[in-house]
This record gives structure tokens, C-alpha cells and sequence, in this order.
């Protein structure tokens, strides 16, 4: 266990052989229960000398695929097929797993936003201070996996950044490869706050998904993400090939300011175009409803960009402000 005092408490030992299955433990008072504590599964697999994997899903509570496969690979008893160190979080954010929800209903925070975090600050906070101060540090290479959530379906992409570290971007591009998503994708954004800025600022070798979205999972994007987690381990030394890898060839998608597509109006969407489309500059993608009167035409939505359609907006009733579509370009 980290010397460092923290209020999260590990009940697995991070330096000893073997597979721990365990909880890190948030204390947490409550009307409820006064002395009461927030347990968050954590499993560990370590077989000698290596490098340390770090691999987490729901950082957001209301994306499943990543949660699905791991909480799938952390039934594995072959110790033997690894070498090095794998720590697996299935539930990041564990409060808001449990109520299926994208931020936390303790402290109605973004674990996404607000890295890295705050020792004595609420629960969030708290958590995202655990990862950046006690777990990123023992990490080498780390898997964030992410989906649509209830309110984005994506087409299956991995993704890194560019990052100023040249060399540093050039592993992250190779182990997001190495993952196996139909599509990848390398962005260039304010990361702020971020999980992946502060994996990215440790120097870590960072690689995060979408992997379809709308609220549940299928088994499509749920086998993209078993896999996935298996080739990342692969490449990174810790854990042996086996025969059934398959190798993916993956197409690379490109974004730009013309990518997003935003509501400017309230109502009843009605798309035009489906999700991993290809659409042409100025086709129409989509019409917005007035659902308060029926003497109004649609608004519609027309594609600033040509390419293929890689986010839609789940609900059927889009607010204003809400992401519509993102269109991305096909690398050649």
C-alpha cells in the first residue's frame, strides 16, 4: 500500500505478486449511515517484473462497454500469461455508475472535468486527487474507455492526442493502433481538467475510446472493447499473445472546426442520415420540430463539411446547444 496519506484507502497491496481483488475505500458520511464509506471494486494482476497497466471504464456513469469488458477480464485466473502489472478499475466513477448517471449525483460533478482533483475537497474531487496523486504514478500505459453515454452514439474509435512531447505522441499513437478500433482518431483539443491532460502531463502513454453509445451497449462494441483491452496489454509487454488475436485494420478519421454541428433550436429531431454515413458538403443531415405548434416548419441542418457522420445525438428531443452530428473526414 502507497506510504502517502490519503483518504482513500486501498485494501489490495500494489507491491505484492499475484490477483488481488479489492476496493478502495472513500469514507463517507451520510444520513444513512454515519460512519458509512464508498467501496469502489478494484482488481490487480502482478507476476513478476514489468510495466504497469492502468485501465478504467465509466469515468462517465452512464457509459457501460468499458465496465462490460472489464469487469469480463477480471474473471481471469491465468496469472501466468502476464508479466508485469495490471490495475483495473471497472467503475471510475462509481457513484455515478451506480445511478446511471454522466456526473455524480453526490457533488453533480464531471470526474472528467476537474482533474487533478482536490485531497479535501468533495467526493469527485477526491477521487480524480487519488488517481492523479497514488495511481497514475504507478502507471506506464493507461486505458480509459469511453462510450456515447445516453445522450451520443459514436461510431467504435480509439484515440490520442497530439501532444508536445513528440516521442511521448508518437507511443500513444502506436498503442492506440495496437487497440484495434474500426476508426481512430487523434485530436487536438482543450484538455483541460481532463483525465487524459493529466495522464498525458505525467508522462503516460494514454489512449481513450468511443465505443458506440445511446445509454446501453451491444455486442458489437462490447467485443471491440474485450479485444481491445487485450491488444493494448499485448503491446505493451504485459501480457503474451495468444492465438486468437486478431489484427484490425483500422480507418483514420480527421476533424476540423467544421466537424461539429450544434442545435440552435429546441424540438423533435428528425435525422436524415445515419450514423457512419458518408455525407456531402451542404446535404441535408437533419430537421428540428417545434413540438408547441404545428404551423411552423422544420428547421433544417445541412452538413458543413463532407465525410462520414461519426456522433449523432441520441434523444429523439434536442435542447439547444446540444451536439447534433460530427461529421469526420476519412484519411486516405
Amino acid at each position: 500500500m502507497s506510504t502517502i496519506d490519503h483518504p482513500i484507502k486501498s485494501s489490495i497491496d500494489f507491491a505484492k505478486d499475484g490477483i488481488q481483488h479489492g476496493f478502495l475505500r472513500l469514507p463517507y458520511s451520510r444520513n444513512d449511515s454515519a460512519w458509512g464509506a464508498i467501496l469502489i471494486p478494484i482488481v490487480q494482476f502482478k507476476h513478476g517484473q514489468g510495466s504497469t497497466a492502468l485501465i478504467t471504464g465509466a469515468n462517465h456513469g452512464d457509459e457501460y462497454e468499458g465496465p462490460i469488458a472489464l469487469y469480463n477480464f477480471v474473471q481471469r485466473t491465468d496469472l501466468a500469461s502476464f508479466q508485469g502489472r495490471v490495475i483495473i478499475i471497472p467503475a471510475m466513477n462509481y457513484p455515478a455508475f451506480q445511478a446511471g448517471t454522466r456526473v455524480s449525483p453526490l457533488d453533480h460533478l464531471n470526474m472528467n472535468r476537474i482533474f487533478p482533483g482536490k485531497v479535501d475537497g468533495s467526493v469527485t474531487q477526491v477521487l480524480a486527487d487519488y488517481f492523479s496523486r497514488i495511481l497514475l504514478p504507478l502507471a506506464d500505459y493507461v486505458l480509459d474507455i469511453h462510450s456515447g453515454g445516453k445522450t451520443l452514439d459514436f461510431l467504435p474509435f480509439a484515440t490520442c492526442h497530439e501532444l508536445e512531447n513528440k516521442p511521448q505522441q508518437v507511443e500513444c499513437e502506436a498503442a492506440m493502433q495496437a487497440f484495434g478500433a474500426p476508426y481512430t482518431l487523434k485530436l487536438l483539443e482543450d484538455t483541460r481538467g481532463m483525465y487524459d491532460h493529466q495522464a498525458e502531463s505525467m508522462g503516460k502513454i494514454f489512449v481513450s475510446t468511443e465505443l458506440g453509445g445511446g445509454g446501453t451497449a451491444h455486442p458489437h462494441s462490447i467485443a471491440i472493447a474485450k479485444q481491445g483491452i487485450e491488444n493494448f496489454l499485448i503491446h505493451a509487454g504485459i501480457l503474451k499473445q495468444a492465438d486468437s488475436i486478431q489484427a484490425t485494420t483500422s480507418q483514420h478519421l480527421v476533424m476540423d472546426q467544421y466537424s461539429y454541428v450544434f442545435s440552435e433550436h429546441q424540438g423533435l429531431l428528425e435525422p436524415c442520415v445515419t450514423l457512419g454515413e458518408i455525407v456531402e458538403v451542404a446535404q441535408l443531415i437533419a430537421r428540428i420540430h417545434s413540438i408547441e405548434r404545428t404551423d411552423q416548419k422544420p428547421h433544417a441542418y445541412y452538413a458543413p463539411r463532407s465525410g462520414i457522420i461519426m456522433a449523432r445525438h441520441v434523444p429523439s428531443l434536442i435542447k439547444m446547444g446540444d451536439c447534433l452530428q460530427v461529421i469526420a473526414g476519412l484519411e486516405h
